[in-house]
Protein backbone atom coordinates (compact mmCIF):
# COMPACT_ATOMS: atom_id res chain seq x y z
CA UNK A 1 0.00 0.00 0.00
CA UNK A 2 1.40 3.64 -1.08
CA UNK A 3 0.75 5.86 1.96
CA UNK A 4 1.45 9.76 1.16
CA UNK A 5 1.79 12.50 3.45
CA UNK A 6 4.08 15.80 3.78
CA UNK A 7 7.80 15.73 4.31
CA UNK A 8 9.18 15.51 7.64
CA UNK A 9 12.59 16.94 8.54
CA UNK A 10 13.77 13.06 9.58
CA UNK A 11 13.32 12.66 5.26
CA UNK A 12 16.59 14.03 4.41
CA UNK A 13 18.58 10.75 3.70
CA UNK A 14 15.67 9.23 2.31
CA UNK A 15 14.67 11.67 0.29
CA UNK A 16 18.17 13.25 -1.19
CA UNK A 17 18.49 10.14 -3.58
CA UNK A 18 15.23 10.37 -5.39
CA UNK A 19 16.13 14.35 -5.57
CA UNK A 20 19.90 13.64 -7.13
CA UNK A 21 17.29 10.97 -9.45
CA UNK A 22 15.14 13.20 -10.32
CA UNK A 23 17.90 15.75 -11.33
CA UNK A 24 19.99 13.39 -12.90
CA UNK A 25 16.61 12.82 -15.27
CA UNK A 26 16.89 16.19 -16.45
CA UNK A 27 20.46 16.77 -16.97
CA UNK A 28 21.95 17.64 -13.67
CA UNK A 29 24.33 16.12 -13.01
CA UNK A 30 27.95 15.46 -12.60
CA UNK A 31 29.71 18.52 -14.09
CA UNK A 32 26.05 20.12 -14.65
CA UNK A 33 24.80 19.28 -11.27
CA UNK A 34 22.92 21.57 -8.79
CA UNK A 35 25.40 23.49 -6.61
CA UNK A 36 24.91 21.83 -2.94
CA UNK A 37 24.21 25.38 -1.48
CA UNK A 38 20.54 25.11 -3.83
CA UNK A 39 20.17 21.61 -2.43
CA UNK A 40 20.11 22.83 1.07
CA UNK A 41 18.30 26.13 0.20
CA UNK A 42 15.31 23.67 -0.84
CA UNK A 43 15.43 21.46 1.54
CA UNK A 44 15.76 24.05 4.48
CA UNK A 45 12.50 26.04 2.45
CA UNK A 46 10.45 22.36 2.66
CA UNK A 47 10.90 22.75 6.47
CA UNK A 48 9.70 26.32 6.96
CA UNK A 49 5.80 26.62 7.27
CA UNK A 50 6.29 30.68 5.61
CA UNK A 51 7.56 29.23 2.34
CA UNK A 52 4.77 28.76 -0.30
CA UNK A 53 6.70 25.86 -1.56
CA UNK A 54 5.73 22.16 -0.23
CA UNK A 55 7.14 18.75 -0.57
CA UNK A 56 5.04 15.18 -0.04
CA UNK A 57 6.63 11.82 0.09
CA UNK A 58 5.32 8.60 -1.17
CA UNK A 59 6.03 5.07 0.79
CA UNK A 60 5.60 1.77 0.72
CA UNK A 61 6.78 -0.18 4.11
CA UNK A 62 8.40 2.85 5.85
CA UNK A 63 10.30 3.04 2.42
CA UNK A 64 10.25 6.31 0.54
CA UNK A 65 9.58 5.65 -2.75
CA UNK A 66 8.63 8.87 -4.56
CA UNK A 67 8.46 12.40 -4.08
CA UNK A 68 6.55 15.65 -5.00
CA UNK A 69 7.68 19.50 -4.64
CA UNK A 70 4.15 22.27 -4.84
CA UNK A 71 3.83 25.94 -4.77
CA UNK A 72 1.16 28.13 -5.02
CA UNK A 73 1.07 31.89 -6.90
CA UNK A 74 -1.34 34.06 -7.72
CA UNK A 75 -2.24 33.94 -11.39
CA UNK A 76 -3.50 37.57 -13.53
CA UNK A 77 -6.97 35.09 -14.82
CA UNK A 78 -7.91 33.37 -11.21
CA UNK A 79 -8.39 35.25 -7.84
CA UNK A 80 -7.65 31.84 -5.97
CA UNK A 81 -4.16 30.76 -5.74
CA UNK A 82 -2.65 28.40 -8.56
CA UNK A 83 -1.16 25.09 -7.71
CA UNK A 84 2.24 24.63 -9.55
CA UNK A 85 3.64 20.95 -9.07
CA UNK A 86 7.26 21.24 -9.88
CA UNK A 87 8.84 17.60 -9.26
CA UNK A 88 7.38 15.05 -9.14
CA UNK A 89 9.94 12.07 -9.25
CA UNK A 90 8.93 7.62 -8.55
CA UNK A 91 12.08 5.25 -7.59
CA UNK A 92 13.08 3.28 -10.86
CA UNK A 93 11.49 0.09 -9.29
CA UNK A 94 8.31 1.59 -7.72
CA UNK A 95 7.45 2.91 -11.12
CA UNK A 96 4.15 1.56 -12.87
CA UNK A 97 2.72 0.99 -9.24
CA UNK A 98 0.61 3.83 -9.19
CA UNK A 99 3.30 5.99 -6.47
CA UNK A 100 2.87 8.80 -9.36
CA UNK A 101 -0.86 8.83 -9.63
CA UNK A 102 -1.10 8.66 -5.37
CA UNK A 103 1.22 12.13 -5.23
CA UNK A 104 -0.41 13.76 -7.87
CA UNK A 105 -3.91 13.02 -6.42
CA UNK A 106 -2.42 13.94 -2.83
CA UNK A 107 -1.35 17.28 -4.63
CA UNK A 108 -4.46 17.86 -6.38
CA UNK A 109 -6.44 17.66 -2.98
CA UNK A 110 -3.94 20.00 -0.95
CA UNK A 111 -4.58 22.30 -3.89
CA UNK A 112 -8.78 21.94 -3.46
CA UNK A 113 -8.12 22.17 0.51
CA UNK A 114 -6.48 25.53 -0.45
CA UNK A 115 -9.10 26.88 -2.26
CA UNK A 116 -7.42 26.23 -5.66
CA UNK A 117 -9.01 24.99 -9.02
CA UNK A 118 -5.99 24.34 -10.46
CA UNK A 119 -3.06 21.72 -10.62
CA UNK A 120 -0.61 22.04 -13.52
CA UNK A 121 2.72 21.14 -14.23
CA UNK A 122 5.79 20.86 -16.73
CA UNK A 123 7.73 17.95 -18.21
CA UNK A 124 9.71 17.43 -21.10
CA UNK A 125 8.48 16.27 -24.20
CA UNK A 126 10.91 12.99 -24.20
CA UNK A 127 9.64 11.91 -20.46
CA UNK A 128 7.17 9.28 -22.20
CA UNK A 129 6.30 7.44 -18.87
CA UNK A 130 5.53 10.47 -17.59
CA UNK A 131 3.44 11.55 -19.80
CA UNK A 132 1.52 7.97 -20.43
CA UNK A 133 0.59 8.74 -16.91
CA UNK A 134 -0.34 12.84 -17.30
CA UNK A 135 -2.10 11.90 -20.29
CA UNK A 136 -4.86 9.31 -17.86
CA UNK A 137 -5.24 11.95 -14.93
CA UNK A 138 -4.37 15.33 -16.47
CA UNK A 139 -5.42 17.55 -19.95
CA UNK A 140 -2.57 18.38 -22.44
CA UNK A 141 -3.59 22.60 -22.79
CA UNK A 142 -1.67 22.39 -25.58
CA UNK A 143 0.75 25.28 -24.51
CA UNK A 144 4.90 25.07 -25.38
CA UNK A 145 6.70 26.49 -22.97
CA UNK A 146 9.93 29.04 -23.63
CA UNK A 147 12.82 29.62 -21.52
CA UNK A 148 15.19 32.38 -21.39
CA UNK A 149 17.88 33.35 -18.82
CA UNK A 150 17.48 37.31 -17.49
CA UNK A 151 21.09 39.56 -17.33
Amino acid sequence: MIAVRSLAAGDYDQWRPLWDGYNAFYGRDGATALAEEITASTWGRFLDAAEPVHALVAERDGQIIGICHYLFHRSTTRLTQTCYLQDLFTDAEARGGGVGRALIEAVSQRAADAGSRDVYWLTHETNTPGRTLYDKVAVHAGFIVYSRRSG
